[in-house]
């Protein structure tokens, strides 16, 4: 498995290397001492799996996943306990208070493993249009909604929402899942955390440091990152 480490102390980069050479299955292929470099560093490296501390220099840990289109394994290590749970609704892997135990850190680098297991070979789920409907069950309700008729989809955790109507079922499917399923001409990813209809699209406004925020028919505002907004624009110009 290849890892990198975006940490801004080189004491705590080096305590972490030290502790690290005892898991053979480990191959670090880059570091970097702040969020710039680290966001560079992970798009260029694409590695498996990142130990990335909350603190850095420019932008926190959060922000840099924010500003990420390929998006690794995440083990968040930090001096406060207060981000915990912060880093967890950000689908963390684990959260390592340092200074760093070995084995707690057997113990997140044994999930990481084991998450990274290669999933045994399968037909590729067909891409569904915006005409296709879904069968949709939330507690004791059901939907059985056109796709064309959700404007917003919005991750928590290993669930996510479907925006539809007046309607927020949450359903039992991760939003990388659902992206790999739905049209993307038609469903854009906006960030991290939500994908958007873009046929829903009522405004566009710019945003901060060449981002966009997105207002949808049903009110909702989107704040799309600021590599999203990139792509965003090429998509939709001629």
């Amino acid at each position: 498995m290849k890892i990198c480490i975006i940490e801004d102390s080189r004491l705590a980069r080096r305590e972490l290397k030290h502790l690290l050479a005892n898991f053979p299955e480990l191959e670090l292929i880059g570091e970097a001492e702040n969020a710039e470099e680290g966001i560079q560093l992970t798009e260029a490296l694409r590695p498996d799996l990142i130990f990335l501390d909350i603190h850095l220099p420019q932008k926190n840990g959060f922000e840099l996943l924010e500003s990420l289109a390929y998006t690794p394994q995440v083990i968040f290590t930090t001096a406060y306990d207060q981000y915990a749970l912060q880093a967890f609704e950000r689908n963390a892997l684990d959260y390592l208070m340092k200074p760093i135990e070995e084995t707690r850190l057997r113990q997140a680098v044994e999930k990481a493993l084991k998450r990274h297991q290669p999933p045994k070979p399968a037909a590729a789920p067909a891409l569904l249009s915006e005409e296709d409907r879904v069968f949709v069950k939330d507690g004791e309700r059901c939907w059985f909604v056109a796709l064309r008729q959700v404007r917003l989809i919005e991750s928590n955790g290993n669930y996510a929402f479907l925006y539809f109507e007046q309607e927020r079922p949450c359903i039992l499917k991760s939003l990388n899942y659902l992206e790999t399923r739905l049209d993307p001409k038609v469903f854009f990813r906006a960030n991290r955390q939500q994908i958007i209809n873009v046929n829903y699209i009522a405004q566009i406004d710019p945003w901060f440091s060449g981002s966009i925020k997105i207002r949808l028919q049903g009110g909702e505002e989107v704040e799309v990152s600021r590599r999203q907004s990139q792509v965003f624009k090429e998509l939709m110009s001629l």
